[in-house]
């Protein structure tokens, strides 16, 4: 019998929002690359050079290794997605964060997303 493997779906990942219109939420281009690309729930970084979000990856020296928001919704090349930028508390369990990372790398993401007045529960 063949395995099926479900993703999460569009913004799994969120325990509450502010209150308002959409009031945690942006609009930016997201640079995912090419398929499967990010799913909702990534941890993003926002490039220096031309503004794109990115993956987060601490190690990069790009802009993308500071916390600028997490993925609303799953994305595909390079398009315009929702993205959760403040105001929110979100599941920690559902986030994807950078490849490799240990309980300190996991806290110092959680600990940027903070200081955006994102809480990780």
């Amino acid at each position: 019998m063949a395995q099926l493997n479900e993703n999460r779906g569009t913004a799994n990942f969120i325990v509450s929002e502010a209150n308002g219109m959409y009031r945690s939420r942006d609009v930016g281009t997201v640079a995912a690359g090419a398929a499967p690309g990010l799913l909702p729930g990534t941890i993003l970084g926002k490039l220096t050079a031309g503004g794109n979000f990115v993956r987060y990856d601490p190690a990069a020296s790009t802009g993308a290794e500071t916390v600028a928001g997490i993925l609303f919704e799953a994305a595909v090349g390079t398009v315009k997605k929702t993205i959760v930028v403040r105001d929110a508390e979100v599941n920690g369990a559902h986030l994807i964060y950078q490849n490799g990372a240990n309980d300190a790398a996991k806290a110092t993401a959680n600990a940027a997303l903070k200081a955006l007045g994102i809480i990780v529960r």
